[in-house]
């Protein structure tokens, strides 16, 4: 919206001009989304206060965690609404990928506003059922994937990018569906998994949102794309706005996410994020990079995944407690210690992630 106000304004003054920029764009997306966030918040958390829309805890959790009980959750809704916003406010929007981003995003924030709110209803921790909960999933996924497939113009956008090794395509094809699929899902249901400290999920996000914008513009820069050995995907430096949006967002709600919580970001905020990843990733053909960088929410994933395999095969868990997170609580890690050092973890994958766009 306001990109195109600013292009029509630059007929009068050629001064507007400098919006075109997508770096320019980038940069404005982070500071109003940070400032949206900033300033919403305290209303947010009031209203979620008002109508008593507080977390439940799980009975069998860390015996700390019992202070969280009635803590405001569904706080993913501010994230949810501020990157929407922002995105349709800096992005050019006559450019499919930036729909389907933010149709995605919104679609996974809505299953997570319903799973939230059947919770708080029942009084429980249990919200839709698994069975409910990843279909919805899986339709939404599908029609993502299914358009990203029919929006590729050339072989490449459907192709498995190897980082660290030069000119390797592996043509996808119709399996391009089914893998872009397992992406958004996986990824979305990671970050989830990860929310389970104050501030754990939301550092992270921002972190790798902020590397995916990265290799968003640069798949987008045919010059810059051929000098990194990257695939060019046309349209693709738009997702830098998208990740401004999630960075900036996510910033802001660290302020009021930081331990001890203010409010939680609940499934609605949890998946969205996720999903928001995953699509971004897909469009700039960086998966497995994705993968990579966000080894944490990987880790934590695996970590459930082991543990509950283990008891059903031998009646004898591998961790104190699943997600990984809360293993570390039981051994006595203090929480702001175990978000802080997977934090730093992050950052080191980041880094790695962000070098391959050299070392290839």
């Amino acid at each position: 919206m306001l990109y195109y106000l600013f292009m029509q304004l630059g007929s009068l003054y050629h001064g507007f001009y400098v919006f075109q920029y997508l770096t320019l764009r980038g940069v404005m997306a982070i500071l109003t989304a940070l400032v949206l966030s900033l300033a919403l918040g305290p209303w947010v958390i009031a209203r979620l206060r008002r109508y008593r829309i507080g977390q439940m805890v799980r009975s069998d959790g860390p015996e700390t965690h019992l202070v969280k009980q009635g803590t405001p959750t569904m706080g993913g809704a501010l994230i949810l609404l501020v990157v929407i916003l922002t995105t349709l406010l800096w992005s050019d929007l006559a450019n499919p990928l930036v729909w389907v981003a933010v149709v995605t995003t919104f679609a996974f924030g809505a299953i997570g506003f319903v799973d939230d709110w059947r919770k708080l209803r029942r009084r429980n921790t249990k919200g839709l059922s698994a069975r409910a909960k990843y279909g919805l999933q899986s339709l939404v996924a599908l029609a993502a994937a299914t358009t990203l497939y029919g929006l590729a113009s050339k072989p490449v956008e459907t192709s498995l990018i190897i980082p660290f090794v030069p000119h390797i395509l592996i043509p996808l094809g119709l399996g391009f569906i089914v893998f872009s699929y397992f992406v958004i899902v996986g990824t979305s249901n990671a970050v989830n998994l990860t929310d389970g400290l104050d501030g754990l999920a939301i550092v992270p996000t921002v972190m790798v949102a902020g590397a995916l914008g990265i290799f968003a513009y640069v798949s987008g820069n045919a010059v810059f794309a051929k000098y990194l050995g990257v695939p060019w995907v046309p349209g693709a430096g738009q997702m830098l706005i998208f990740c401004g949006a999630l960075v900036g967002a996510g910033l802001g709600f660290l302020w009021f996410n930081t331990y001890p919580a203010e409010v939680f970001m609940g499934d609605t905020g949890a998946l969205a994020l996720g999903a928001a990843l995953a699509i971004v990733a897909i469009v700039a053909r960086q998966e497995l990079v994705l993968f990579i960088m966000g080894g944490v929410f990987v880790v934590e994933t695996l970590s459930v995944m082991i543990q509950v395999a283990s008891f059903r095969l031998t009646g004898k868990r591998v961790f104190r407690m699943a997600p990984l997170h809360h293993h570390y609580e039981k051994k006595g890690w203090p929480e702001p210690r175990v978000a802080v050092r997977f934090w730093i973890i992050t950052v080191i994958l980041v880094l790695i992630g962000l070098s391959s766009l050299k070392i290839r």
